[in-house]
């Protein structure tokens, strides 16, 4: 059969788009039909490695989850990552192209264009469905004859769109009618139904709304969707508050993740949020940090820029107090590379600082080089980590970063796969770091790392050992269960002509 598609656009930024989107991608799936996500454009600093060895966006690896398979670079063909106010890092299916400014990019954009029709073409020929999203609204009109997200792209794949508005921002009534109103032929006619996303209270109560939007528009509010809270499921790019909760009990491991201002991959802590005896705060607090029982410095596109964050605000002081009263540190990535002695930038690649100081607390060099290096791997304990039993034995993860970190005693030996094996990761004392993200996807590692926290607090440790995966397939079950109740799928699938 031919591909079939459809798309979910939104009213902006942060109404559900990618959410509903995976939880579509997991409906399909169900109905055994091959299904694959696409988004044209992503600007985010939460990224994935695939098996090609590419970077696309944490959404679009999630949402390949959702549809029960590999991602792919095709998936997500341009992704743009900040690194200043001005510019972003232009990743193109895949690889780094260049760093940008806003206006080059605006200039690029043809060259992006290209770029996004080849993926999306290449990945239509091998799936029966796909699911595209769109980025932030269709109706920014200073943008529509160069935008490549939005109606373009469902002009292009020929897609029908589904419209979503997040009520729980307000004026989402308005926010779909002056959508379809300022699309105005540009691509309006593409939108088939609308779909209110974040409700609470009582439906009954939206009725005439929703009578009065379809006698405007002439669409149909084809779903409710009720808001829920955390799913437990991949946010995009940014930290929800429903993840910076901090509970007073004491049977609960409190672990701290510094709240850098240019953090990524946060959803390397994603697998602590399953965890009863977890409680995982985002924090720049000092008092915060200084009742954690754990302290972790997470991956940054900017690291040197948030290092000296860290020393001009003193936080880094407290971690380094932290650690040396005996308090586990452990940085991962650019987190990593902080905690060492210094980190070198001849190039400036990074910044205007040729060499910076670190924080000391590990006896490494960081020298950000031209190359980034962006793997799955597998890794060998070599020497295990504070805390560690080494009965995780080989454990996955990936590596994205822009330098090479030297050390005399590596904790793992990394295995890219046909490239030989590489050392990684250091530790001192209690602290430890690594460039392996995904390395708390691990059950094993991440519980022998709880108890050995538990151990430090005289509690007993908890012979039960969770699957992170098995979790997060549940809440991906449960959303989709969740779009079925809310949704009219009948509609859907005549929309998208499956059965």
């Amino acid at each position: 059969m031919s591909t079939k598609t459809i798309m979910i656009q939104g009213t902006g930024s942060g109404v559900g788009k990618s959410f509903i989107a995976a939880g579509l991608c997991r409906i399909f799936s169900d109905m055994k039909l091959r299904v694959a996500p696409f988004k044209a454009q992503n600007m985010a600093l939460n990224s994935f490695v695939t098996l090609e060895g590419g970077e696309i966006g944490r959404a679009q690896a999630f949402q390949a989850e959702a549809s029960r398979v590999e991602p792919l670079n095709d998936m997500n063909p341009v992704l743009l990552k900040t690194q200043s106010d001005a510019g972003c890092q232009v990743i193109l299916n895949g690889r780094v192209h260049s760093s940008m400014t806003a206006r080059e990019y605006y200039a690029f954009r043809e060259n992006a264009w290209i770029t996004v029709k080849e993926a999306y073409d290449r990945l239509s020929r091998k799936f029966d469905v796909i699911v595209l999203e769109g980025a932030g609204s269709p109706a920014e009109i200073n943008l529509s004859k160069e935008e490549i997200v939005n109606m373009n792209m469902a002009c292009h794949a020929n897609s029908p769109v589904l419209l979503v508005g997040d009520i729980d921002k307000g004026g989402v009534f308005a926010s779909l009618f002056g959508t379809v109103e300022l699309l105005n032929g540009g691509g309006s006619d593409l939108i088939r139904a609308f779909v209110i996303n974040k409700f609470r209270g009582d439906r009954s109560i939206l009725a005439p709304g929703l009578e009065i939007i379809h006698k405007k528009t002439g669409r149909p509010v084809i779903g409710v969707v009720p808001h829920l809270g955390d799913m437990a499921m991949h946010e995009e790019d940014g930290i929800p508050a429903g993840r910076m909760h901090w509970a007073g009990n004491y049977d609960s491991v409190r672990i701290a993740v510094v709240r850098l201002a240019s953090i990524s991959n946060f959803t390397d802590f994603d697998p602590f949020m399953y965890e009863t005896d977890v409680d995982i705060h985002y924090t720049l607090g000092k008092s915060d940090l200084e009742q954690a029982d754990l302290i972790i410095l997470p991956g940054t596109k900017n690291t040197v820029k948030d290092l000296l964050k860290l020393r001009k605000t003193g936080i880094d002081l407290v971690i380094r107090d932290c650690a040396k009263r005996g308090r586990p540190v452990i940085g991962i990535c650019g987190g990593y590379q902080m905690l060492g002695q210094k980190i070198l930038d001849p190039d400036c690649i990074e910044s205007q600082h040729p060499e910076v100081k670190g924080l000391g607390l590990l006896d490494t060099v960081t020298t950000i080089e031209k190359q980034k290096i962006t793997r799955r791997v597998t890794a060998d304990i070599l020497l295990p980590p504070p805390g560690i039993k080494n009965t995780a034995k080989a454990i996955q993860g990936y590596e994205i970063h822009q330098g090479r970190t030297e050390h005399l005693k590596p904790l793992f030996d990394l295995h890219p796969g046909g490239e030989g094996s590489i050392p990684d990761g250091a530790a001192k004392a209690g602290v430890w770091g690594t460039y392996l993200h995904g390395i708390f996807d691990n059950d094993t590692f991440r519980r022998e790392l709880i108890d050995s926290l538990r151990k430090r607090k005289c509690l007993p440790p908890l012979s039960d050992t969770i699957s992170y995966a098995a979790k997060r397939d549940e809440a991906i079950n449960r959303w989709a269960e969740v779009l079925r109740d809310n949704l009219d799928m009948e509609f859907i699938f005549d929309t998208v002509g499956v059965k």
